[in-house]
């Protein structure tokens, strides 16, 4: 049976989610920003027919925003991760395999469904999506991830095909692959297309023209899979089951400027328990950080970037373990004199903790501390994220400088009791 996939995802997510529970913002121009309120990473079409780009800084467009009524929002990634979950949930009751790629978009096997009954599927699942959770999408469909992807661009930028596309067929392909150009295609970089222009490519049809061998020598394996995957051959599965994570960071810019050893060890330790709560999550440890930070280059003093490595005698996840070797190479590294604007944990190499290898000098007391980070988990799922914390993270964290600043974020309406929106009768 021919492989067919359907990738669907959230029109301007973030945004969709914010007028889903303030219908008063519908037709109106709205724009999310990015932590610290710093860039737009989210806009309507009405935004985006204002001017404003995507990564365009907030006091760039600050005038245009006042003088347009722009409504401005800030992240409110609880909420749109629950809603993003809500979506899901709705889209296992169309597949039974799915990826979910990212926040808002999610890949569907489409193989059981009879081609000319794709299309409809499409539209059923749209319809549905938008009932249930308010939120509007668009779907793409094609025999491959690749062209999939390529058709849920389609769909959203041509308003004839109400919001989805299938490029099953050759003759739909070849219909609306030759009006889409290289940039549009899902992996293709502006390397990788001064490489397929030397192969007479112009267009997504002519993609599917070169031979992938010789493909292969100029543009990898990734390109020669393209290739294929443009002509309809499918050679990216989905992942039903997510790999195991390799890495795990934790960054953020600071809404302010930090000049002092206390305030940066206070915001490295807060960066160590969020590093703690992901491996946990996903079961796995490390045994080393990278700790860093660095100056704006947007600052007119002077300039410091540096970081180190600090590392464990075995692999952990503990996130007390984790905060004292943070601050550990806090110290190692820390010099005065400079304001700092961002600071973050990174760790690669990671292993499941279960399979690690015991240290024989310096061993942790795992079932100890498994206990204890057990309970640090439980009461911070029940009572929200930093009910429980560890001092070193700085008993007055909300007065610090580091702190990541969402001034204008919503109430997380569908996760926090105290923040459930209130229907009244108007006297």
């Amino acid at each position: 049976m021919t492989r067919s996939f359907a990738l669907i995802d959230g029109n301007s997510f973030y945004c969709s989610c914010e007028r889903v529970f303030d219908p008063r913002l519908k037709g109106k121009p709205v724009i999310v920003l990015s932590n610290n309120d710093g860039c737009a990473v989210a806009r309507t079409a009405e935004a985006k027919a204002l001017g404003i780009k995507m990564g365009a800084p907030m006091f760039m467009i600050r005038d245009l925003v006042k003088r347009e009524g722009v409504r401005v929002f800030s992240s409110n990634y609880t909420l749109y991760g629950d809603m993003s979950r809500r979506m899901n949930t709705v889209y296992e009751r169309f597949a039974s395999d799915i990826e979910v790629y990212s926040i808002d978009e999610s890949f569907l096997d489409m193989t059981p469904v009879a081609p000319e009954h794709r299309e409809e599927l499409g539209r059923d699942l749209r319809s549905t999506v938008s009932t249930w959770t308010g939120v509007p999408t668009c779907v793409g469909i094609g025999p491959t991830k690749t062209l999939a992807k390529l058709a849920n661009k389609i769909a959203k930028s041509t308003p004839q095909l109400r919001g989805v596309c299938d490029l099953t067929s050759e003759e739909a392909r070849s219909e609306w692959l030759a009006l889409v150009p290289l940039e549009d295609i899902w992996g293709i970089g502006r390397a990788s297309q001064a490489k397929l222009a030397a192969f007479g490519c112009r267009t997504a049809a002519d993609v599917a023209s070169p031979d992938p061998r010789l493909a292969r020598q100029t543009l990898t394996v990734v390109g020669e899979r393209i290739i294929h995957e443009m002509r309809g051959t499918p050679c990216i599965d989905l992942e039903a089951v997510a790999p195991t994570r390799k890495g795990c960071a934790v960054t953020r810019s600071f809404a302010g400027r930090v000049d002092s050893l206390d305030m940066m060890q206070e915001a490295i330790a807060t960066h160590a328990a969020r590093l703690g709560e992901k491996l946990r999550r996903h079961g796995l440890a490390t045994d080393h950080v990278t700790v860093f930070f660095h100056t704006s280059p947007h600052d007119s003093g002077p300039a410091r970037s540096v970081s180190t490595t600090v590392d464990f005698p075995e692999a952990s996840n503990d996130t007390l373990a984790l905060i004292r070797a943070a601050k550990w190479g806090v110290r190692r590294i820390w010099k005065s004199g400079y304001r700092y604007a961002k600071a973050g944990l990174m760790t690669v190499d990671l292993v499941p903790l279960g399979a690690s290898q015991r240290a024989l000098i310096g061993a942790l007391d795992r079932d100890e501390a498994g206990r204890l980070m057990a309970a640090l988990d439980a009461c911070n799922v029940r009572h929200g994220r930093g009910a429980v914390f560890s001092a070193a993270s700085g008993v007055e964290r909300q007065k610090r400088a580091w702190i990541t600043r969402f001034d204008m974020r919503s109430p997380r309406y569908t996760t926090r009791i105290d923040e459930v929106p209130v229907v009244g009768v108007a006297a």
